[in-house]
């Protein structure tokens, strides 16, 4: 029997095993009859056509084996005379696609499920029969290797129609007959947003069919499901079910805009153009592997000519989502509330006699994206039930969690951590220093119960601040420097040596540099026989001081990649994933207060595989320029192939270098612009010329450049034969 992926245990890295094939999952379409029409009071729903038109471009670069569309094909609904010609339409546009389609029937497409107050009109019996006219069977199963594929129509159940009683017994029986095949479902409407048992709202499957739906894919153990129609992306895990809502590829369903505590984006968030994108889902040996490709609403006209298509990182990405990387050493701080359950207001238009909740899960997606799995945050989240149940779920998918606490924790706080340490895979404990030494057995015997590893992090105080030679400290501070190294002996040398923790906590300021600390660290820790886990400030110390200066803010983020990757031994952490742009300490993050990628979220995600890319066999050739086969030629790495090297620094900015067992790296970080015609070093095993690659770590573009090696007046040096001009972070790899 073919394995099938399971809750029991974390399915990630090299356990998926040999890729097997890749499909593509794209939702809500909402097409129109015209390409400069609607029937939408919004001004963005006349983009539809065109979105769709980009995707069908992008799909066919990317080569799945075949395409499923989760319904919505067209915008009008069925009673409207328009319906017919925006299916005739989506079927012309969709005659490009150069993989075979499967199409599962949305509520526009075949009429609302039967509630009496949905405003579009329900699902009828005429309805059905129009739609397979126009767009075939409405429910279906399809196989592709030893994957069975099941597409339902979720409009009908709860209708009473004779189709639900023949549809519930056709996939009764289908499921019993797969039961040697692993199962995806395909659904319009998802079983449910935030909850097993949320009320019934516009967005959901109403009881009785949703338990009885949710009873097959627990008997029968289904792999993922599938489904659209919120045009925002959410995940849940039903036992050991993967259930994924997709994003639309037209516009954002805008009252879920109430999860994001900051205005708008255009249209009163119904063009929140980076939310837009789709699914390409890698199929393993042991599980799946489900990467969005945001189109950023990106348009293509009929007839439009796009310029060729230039070599880029995303072929590469696919190895980099959190599921999938087999080194994956950066971590960041969940500061922002990451898993609570939002009440959208009801507004009149779609819901207006129930609340509906939701929790934002595209946090959950950014991290995916960046290849992020180890997650900081405070130890009380685990005496929140919902927040609790999250981080079961993310657990299960690999990411690692490091919790902290302020003193030894007692009361429900130590019997959560206890009771829950499946959990947990760090512990962080931050003491005023002067009872360090006292709390040692208290922290003993919780690291022995829990089978936790225990770090220890000093609570900088005024008399710190007078000896730093700074202002008293009024706000909280902690960690060590890296300069504190006979404090930490002296403690291993009394009590600390019998009640010996695993590591220390150390920190690295705005104004000092992760390239320069995170070797000392690691040097210290080792000397001192401990680990150290490295947080790295991207806030001031200054609390009144914003940090708004995105460019420096991506230098900073490359810069501790970077520093990552070439110190495994080391728990390195980003103190900020979501924007603070109000109270204390303002300053960027990864991801905006939408929770869109910013410059710093696709450097993290472009730096990370180029570092991949760079060190495995010759990859680069013309037929990575689309993304297909080459998304699974990365081999993984242990990341300790990248050793640091020295920092530079020139005129505009710095380079940090990095040394490969087959090619050296610079690391371009300029302050604002930077001119690089040499990099100063010696290329391994002597060559003394061959051809790099110039990765902008924004946009993920690659160029090309001829090196050859000269003698310095210093050791050696790397000269290219043309100047390159760089205005954000760069990788330049100097390959033989």
């Amino acid at each position: 029997m073919p394995s099938r992926q399971r809750n029991d245990r974390p399915v990630s890295g090299a356990a998926l095993g040999r890729h097997r094939f890749t499909f593509a999952v794209v939702a809500d379409s909402h097409m129109n009859p015209r390409d400069d029409r609607t029937s939408s009071p919004w001004v963005t729903n006349r983009l539809a056509n065109d979105r769709t038109r980009h995707v069908v471009h992008q799909l066919n670069r990317q080569q799945p084996a075949f395409v499923i569309h989760l319904g919505d094909m067209i915008h009008p609904v069925p009673v409207l005379p328009s319906y017919a010609p925006a299916a005739e339409r989506f079927h012309r546009l969709l005659a490009g696609l150069n993989a075979p389609l499967h199409l599962v029937p949305g509520n526009h497409d075949v009429g609302d499920k039967p509630v009496a107050w949905m405003p579009a009109g329900n699902v009828s019996e005429d309805n059905l029969a129009q739609y397979r006219r126009h767009f075939g069977a409405d429910y279906y199963a399809f196989d592709h290797e030893d994957c069975h594929f099941v597409v339902i129509n979720a409009q009908i159940i709860n209708s009473g129609f004779a189709d639900e009683a023949a549809q519930r017994a056709w996939l009764e029986q289908d499921l019993e007959a797969s039961r040697d095949r692993r199962i995806f479902l395909c659904t319009h409407y998802p079983p449910y947003v935030a909850e097993r048992h949320e009320r019934s709202h516009y967005d959901n499957i109403d009881e009785p069919g949703r338990s009885w739906l949710l009873g097959l894919i627990e008997r029968h153990g289904m792999e993922a499901v599938f489904a659209g129609h919120v045009h925002n992306f959410f995940y849940n895990r039903h036992g050991a079910t993967e259930c994924y809502v997709l994003p639309s590829i037209a516009f954002v369903r805008h009252d879920y805009t109430e999860m994001f505590r900051v205005g708008p984006a255009g249209e009163e968030g119904r063009d929140d153009a980076d939310k837009l994108g789709y699914f390409l889902v890698d199929v393993h040996e042991h599980g799946h592997v489900a990467h969005t490709f945001r189109t950023h609403g990106a348009t293509l006209r009929e007839g439009q000519a796009l310029a060729a298509d230039g070599e880029t990182l995303a072929p590469h990405l696919a190895a980099r989502h959190s599921k999938a990387c087999a080194f994956a050493p950066l971590g960041v701080d969940l500061r922002h509330p990451w898993a609570e359950i939002t009440e959208i207001p009801y507004s009149g238009a779609l819901d207006e006699f129930e609340r509906k909740k939701a929790r934002n899960d595209y946090v959950l997606l950014a991290l995916w994206e960046m290849g992020i799995r180890k997650l900081r945050l405070p130890l009380h989240d685990l005496l929140d039930e919902i927040t609790r149940a999250r981080m079961a779920e993310l657990h299960a998918l690999g990411h690692a969690f490091t919790v902290f606490s302020f003193g030894v924790p007692t009361g429900e706080a130590r019997e959560r951590l206890l009771a829950h340490r499946g959990l947990v895979d760090a512990l962080e404990v931050v003491l005023r220093w002067s009872e360090a030494e006292a709390s040692l057995p208290g922290l003993r015997e919780i690291g022995q119960k829990a089978a936790l590893p225990i770090y220890l992090s000093k609570l900088r105080t005024s008399a710190d601040a007078e000896r730093d030679g700074s202002h008293f400290h009024h706000f909280i501070n902690h960690g060590f420097r890296p300069d504190e190294g006979e404090t930490l002996a002296a403690f291993l040398g009394g009590n600390g040596a019998r009640e010996r923790p695993a590591g220390f906590v150390f920190r690295v300021a705005r104004g000092d540099s992760p390239w320069d600390d995170l070797p000392a660290i690691a040097n210290l820790a080792d000397g001192l026989g401990v680990r150290a886990q490295v947080q790295v400030r991207l806030a001031s110390d200054n609390p009144a001081e914003p940090m708004f200066d995105e460019r420096a803010n991506n230098n900073r983020v490359a810069e501790t990649v970077a520093a990552a990757w070439t110190h495994p031994g080391s728990e390195v952490f980003l103190d900020t994933l979501v924007d603070l742009d109000r109270g204390y300490f303002p300053r960027l993050g990864l991801i905006d207060r939408r929770c869109n990628p910013r410059g710093a979220s696709r450097v993290v995600t472009h730096l990370q595989a180029a570092l991949e890319t760079a060190l495995g066999p010759a990859r680069h050739t013309a037929q990575e320029t689309a993304l297909g086969p080459a998304r699974h030629t990365a081999q993984q790495s242990g990341g300790g192939q990248w050793r640091a090297g020295p920092a530079h620094v020139v005129a505009g900015g710095r380079l940090c270098v990095l040394l490969g067992e087959q090619a050296l790296a610079a690391l371009v970080l300029p302050e604002p612009r930077l001119t690089v015609d040499a990099v100063p070093g010696v290329f391994p095993q002597g060559a003394t010329e061959g051809v790099g690659r110039a990765y902008d770590l924004v946009s993920g573009s690659i160029g090309a450049f001829a090196w050859r090696a000269r003698e310095a007046s210093q050791g050696g040096e790397l000269s290219m034969e043309a100047a390159l001009d760089c205005a954000v972070p760069t990788l330049l790899v100097f390959a033989a």
